[in-house]
């Protein structure tokens, strides 16, 4: 058997990394130039690297580990269902136990009439399916022009033609003849960063009655559903006002528009209830899943839907599917999960325990001279850096410039903490203890700390003009 502790030296690995692997969202050159940092193993809130240094993970990777790394039960499921039924698809009028199950468990845990599950292997396949699944439904129902779907600007509903052209990020969107037709964006509910003067229930609000605008604007016979974030994970921690949910739902309700929630990071646990569409108070036709649901520990995704819709689709066939919709294995990784989660009473702990903890610690963090508050929900977080909190101001320099150097002190500090331009972003392991969450305060003070020391040494504590 290989193992990961007896490994190459750090440059010789790098050297093979730069050569053969081609790295997600990176300028290959530019890291084959720096090195990759090579993780070896991983235990609990930590990852060790190929020097031996142990990291505090508060990104889960991306957004992914909510049970923490290496549980033993997981690999021991895994196992098992490799050697009992390693593989075999769900097409042809064919199933597997775990597919089953995982699908009854789920409609067990989902709100409302969330009853039916279409599984597939990511977040961005699942947001394909939805894509094609609200289409297909509303052709159905003897309505095909309703085809349009509005999403938001800023948002990520993953990076493959469908699911990058649903999510409004404009460096996505440069590449590969993005969006298709078809995909409308609206403003995102970022009262920090665009609303003005505005309090941010006025923004609120104005921002959802941009839905209203927009199906107005292109008919209501022509919009076929609305996507969106319960809480915008990848684009900063968009945490919208109380104003904004409830309005974007009473708008879909009027037009006869399917609300699709992307609970891909919002989802198991991560919010501190099951889904973030129960946090944010909607009740969505359509949720979008992957990530927590297996913890990251095998890939998979899917799409919960409602009787309505399932009654729909059930009736005709749906050209859809992919190899590994509903893999057995990693259903039964997922399914091992959702087990933990309940018997541990991972929810609990969120709730009493690890909230608290780290909320308690964020406070203490946006009082830094460089933070300009602190958005959290549950176990996310985002902290917007500025050179003068109370005007919400931008930096002079190019955006993301300081929340690059802040990333690269944490690193330093043996902490992962990603930025999203000038916002540092967290959502460490669900399962971190008090404890743990006083070491990331610690390093993430440090990283502040220096970021600061730079700026100031280098003039850079300006304000945009």
């Amino acid at each position: 058997m290989s193992t990961i502790t007896n490994h190459l030296p750090t440059a010789e690995l790098q050297a093979l990394d730069a050569a053969h692997h081609m790295h997600p969202f990176t300028t290959n050159d530019e890291l084959a130039a720096k090195g990759a940092r090579i993780i070896t193993r991983a235990s609990g809130v930590y990852l060790t690297d190929s020097d031996g240094n142990e990291i505090l993970d508060a990104m889960v990777s991306l957004w992914c580990v909510n049970l923490g790394y290496g549980k033993p039960e997981m690999g021991q499921v895994a196992a098992r269902q490799m050697n009992e039924l390693p593989y075999y698809n769900t097409f042809f009028q064919t199933s597997h136990v775990p597919a089953i199950a995982l699908a009854s468990k789920l409609a067990e845990l989902a709100p409302g009439d969330l009853n039916h599950v279409f599984f597939a292997g990511s977040g961005s396949e699942a947001n394909d399916t939805n894509l094609r699944m609200v289409r297909t439904y509303w052709a159905q129902k003897g309505q095909p022009e309703k085809s349009h779907i509005i999403s938001r600007k800023n948002a990520y509903h993953g990076s493959s033609v469908g699911s990058g052209s649903l999510g409004g990020m404009t460096y996505i969107h440069e590449q590969g003849g993005m969006p298709i037709p078809g995909i409308h964006h609206i403003g995102q509910p970022d009262w920090w960063s665009e609303g003005g003067d505005q309090t941010p229930e006025a923004f609120g609000l104005a921002r959802a009655q941009e839905l209203e605008e927009k199906i107005l604007e292109l008919g209501a016979e022509k919009v076929a559903a609305f996507i969106g974030e319960p809480i915008q994970g990848a684009g900063g921690v968009v945490i919208p006002p109380s104003t904004y949910w409830p309005e974007i739902e009473r708008i879909c309700r009027k037009y006869d528009v399917l609300l699709i929630a992307d609970e891909v990071i919002c989802g198991f646990g991560r919010t501190g209830n099951w889904f973030g569409s129960q946090t944010v108070g909607i009740s969505p036709d359509i949720m979008t899943i992957a990530k927590g649901l297996s913890s990251g520990y095998a890939p998979i995704g899917g799409s919960i839907v409602s009787d309505e819709i399932a009654a729909v689709m059930n009736a005709c066939e749906f050209n859809h599917g992919y190899t590994y919709s509903g893999h057995p294995v990693c259903a039964a990784v997922a399914l091992e999960n959702l087990r933990i989660m309940e018997e541990e009473d991972l929810l609990g702990h969120i709730r009493n325990t690890a909230m608290p903890a780290l909320h308690a610690a964020l406070e203490k963090l946006g009082e830094h001279p460089l933070v300009g508050t602190v958005n959290v929900s549950g176990m996310m977080a985002s902290l917007p850096l500025t050179p003068h909190k109370e005007s919400r101001a931008k930096f002079a320099s190019d955006g993301g410039t300081v929340g690059y150097m802040c990333r690269e002190h944490c690193f330093a500090n043996n902490l992962v903490m990603r930025h999203v331009g000038d916002r540092m972003i967290i959502s460490p392991p669900l399962v971190i203890t008090p404890e743990e969450i006083d070491v990331f305060a610690a390093r993430a003070t440090l990283a502040l700390d220096a970021t600061y020391k730079d700026l100031k040494d280098k003039d850079m504590l300006k304000i945009q003009s």
